[in-house]
């Protein structure tokens, strides 16, 4: 998710030997059809119009209603296909809730928009709620100067300021407008749905406090963008908090992971298929930024500009439209390296960022 605009895609960015996992559902659902995968628990998937094309949701019978777990971007063929799934899976029950893993507009760009048509109820972290409002609020606003001095720092040129000028505030056009109130789920909480306890497991690094769902007796996982099989997912530091270090926080919830989660959960993604292989691919997520680390490193002999080192990041060529995400996720790595005690920062007359290894 770029603060500056709408998406919620990510980069390949590692090169360790991929993980054996098994994705033993075979084919995803068709948009538009709910596919049942365990008693009571049904597989949604919806497209997407960013490099990930679709994102998976979803749909839990719960007593006399159901439970939703994150919904869409709200496009008008979004809505179509929760239309269809309303009249061909909710049996006449109404939704009871929508939960929300995080406020990236895949996730909830449609949570508004479900609950005020069965008056159900939001679900979501307290940080995830507020941060989606707080980004809701910027949208029509022009970018702000701390913005402009954020991506010059990292070695932006002029085009690609004025294209962040323009693009700033874009967040919301992906979002029905959001309830004006909700209920604050935690780490540890134990939700009730359709009588069989779900866990809430919290996450960060990719977002604020990532809501992981783990349901013991079904052995289901519903991980979010928090554990993704086959991509890594974006972790980035933004204008708001230029000196963050959320790339120690993903890895350290990588690490939670580890120690809480059994391994043979079916884990249920928010993008890709569900697989088998938790532990394997939480390492594998591991190794491979902490590889990625040391390439930068590596590089860091005479100081550099956050831009200077994608080459060592990403297996693919940055062109303006990953440009911000790129940028933030390098600023992720050089920050935990600084935190790290490995790198020191250098800002020059010009107000450009360079990094040289300590």
């Amino acid at each position: 998710m770029s603060m500056d605009g709408v998406e919620d895609q990510d980069i390949p960015n590692e090169r360790p030997a991929r993980p054996t996992l098994i994705y033993p559902l075979g084919d995803p659902p068709d948009a538009g059809v709910a596919r049942e995968i365990a008693p009571g628990v049904h597989w949604i998937r919806m497209p997407l119009p960013f490099a990930l094309k679709w994102i998976n949701l979803w749909l839990i019978e719960d007593g006399d209603g159901w439970t939703i777990v994150d919904t869409g971007v709200a496009l008008e063929e979004t809505r179509e296909h929760w239309r269809s799934i309303f009249e061909a899976t909710l049996k006449g029950k109404p939704v009871k809730r929508v939960i929300c893993t995080h406020m990236h507009p895949d996730h909830m760009g449609l949570a508004g928009w479900i609950c005020r048509k069965f008056g159900a109820q939001l679900w979501m972290s307290r940080l995830e709620y507020i941060t989606g409002r707080m980004l809701v609020a910027d949208t029509g606003r022009e970018a702000p100067e701390e913005g402009v001095k954020f991506y010059r720092a990292a070695g932006w040129d002029e085009d690609a300021l004025d294209s962040y000028k323009i693009r700033f505030g874009g967040f919301g056009k992906a979002v029905s407008r959001m309830p004006d109130a909700y209920r604050r789920i935690s780490d540890g909480d134990v939700i009730d749905i359709g009588g069989k306890p779900w866990r809430v497991i919290t996450g960060n690094g990719h977002c604020p406090e990532h809501a992981c769902l783990w349901q013991e007796e079904l052995k289901l996982f519903i991980s979010g963008d928090q554990v993704l099989p086959r991509i890594s997912s974006n972790v980035s530091v933004f204008p708001t908090e230029p000196d963050g270090d959320p790339l120690t926080d993903w890895i350290d919830s990588c690490k939670k992971l580890l120690a809480v989660m059994p391994n043979d959960v079916l884990v249920l993604p928010s993008h890709n298929e569900p697989f088998l292989g938790l532990h394997e691919r939480l390492q594998n997520l591991i190794d491979g930024h902490e590889k990625s680390l040391a390439r930068i490193l590596s590089r860091l002999n005479e100081p550099k500009r956050a831009i200077d080192i994608f080459v060592a990041m990403f297996a693919r060529k940055i062109g303006p439209d990953l440009l911000g995400m790129a940028t933030g996720e390098a600023i992720a790595h050089l920050n935990c390296l600084v935190g790290r005690g490995l790198v020191r920062r250098v800002r020059d007359e010009q107000g450009v960022t360079r990094y040289v290894a300590a």
